[in-house]
């Protein structure tokens, strides 16, 4: 991310938006990152709660109200989807994840965010939203080389399934610089045909 030089007075976020699993799945996949973090130290595998992130941006909190009611009609028009997860794989030297084998509804509803609401999400030229184009569930991020390295030899070996009802999305929002981020809104899937939700905007 560049540097920001903010507008006095005017609060900077970071935000996610993100598919989360249900409690039982989170669970399960926060004791392997838990175990991840205890044999190989790497501090980003224990900050994060599992999740699948859309896009990755910075905005003007004074933005967040239009935001939110765009991403509420992209929400109100599309359908629950299944998402399958299964073993492990790794953006080499730096990132080790677990796959996700039912890539192609997650990849259409993040182009649809990005034709609907990419406008929103630009904070300027040089912060401009991040859309995930391979979606994956991260376990450890940042890694040293050294951690990657050991860390991909085990996982690689490794297997891993589950699966999960994508029902909603959450925008996940935390002030640029700290490390916990909060939930900002949760938008239901509704399948609503989309001439409602048109219709809702203009209302």
């Amino acid at each position: 991310m560049k540097e920001i030089n903010s507008i006095p007075g005017y609060k900077i976020y970071e935000y996610l938006l993100v598919l989360n699993p249900h409690a039982d799945l989170r669970e399960k996949i926060m004791q392997i990152k838990k175990q991840f973090f205890e044999t190989y130290k790497a501090p980003s595998a224990v900050y994060a709660k599992p999740h699948i992130t859309l896009v990755k941006f910075v905005q003007y909190q004074m933005m967040e109200e239009r935001l939110v009611n765009r991403l509420k009609t992209v929400a109100m028009g599309h359908h629950p989807f299944k998402v399958e997860l299964k073993d492990y794989g790794s953006f080499p030297s730096h990132t080790i994840y677990i796959n996700i084998t039912s890539k192609v509804p997650v990849q259409s509803l993040v182009k649809q965010v990005r034709s609907e609401a990419q406008r929103l999400m630009k904070l300027n030229k040089d912060n401009q939203a991040h859309f995930i184009t391979e979606p994956h569930l991260t376990i450890a991020r940042k890694l040293q080389p050294w951690q990657y390295e050991k860390g991909w030899l085990e996982y690689s070996n490794r297997s891993f399934t589950g699966r999960f009802i994508a029902d909603a999305m959450l925008l996940l929002k935390r002030p640029i610089g700290e490390l916990k981020y909060e939930i900002a809104q949760r938008f239901e899937f509704q399948n609503l045909p989309v001439t409602t939700t048109q219709g809702m905007l203009f209302a």
